[in-house]
């Protein structure tokens, strides 16, 4: 996750980002990784609902996508293996990624 939303997780919880994040490399623009609890659950998910929805980062609102940056600079978008829900509903299309690529470069900055 972003700085700014670990920063803001914390305000919004009153717990200090280390309690549910760890540093991590490789990975910008992200530089925060979500800690897991017992059985590799996000520590804001009880009884299969998100405590932070509202402050959710945004590797959270991307799923089962995650943004990276490729060596060039350039920001894309790839799929998760472990999300049963793909290749099942409707199809996405230019219109909704172009909104995902929004809420990031407003994040990023």
């Amino acid at each position: 996750m972003l700085k700014r939303e670990a920063e803001r997780i914390s305000e919004t919880t009153s717990r200090p980002v280390e309690d549910f994040a760890c540093r991590t490399e490789g990975y910008e623009p992200y530089v925060y990784e979500m800690r897991k609890s017992i059985g590799g659950r996000c520590p804001f998910l009880e009884k299969d609902t998100c405590i932070i929805y509202a402050s959710r980062p945004l590797v959270c609102r991307y799923y089962p996508f995650e943004l990276r940056t490729l060596g060039s600079g350039r920001l894309v978008f790839s799929s998760t293996k472990e999300c049963p829900g793909m290749g099942r509903g409707r199809l996405l299309g230019k219109v909704y990624f172009e909104e995902l690529f929004r809420l990031a470069r407003n994040q990023i900055g």
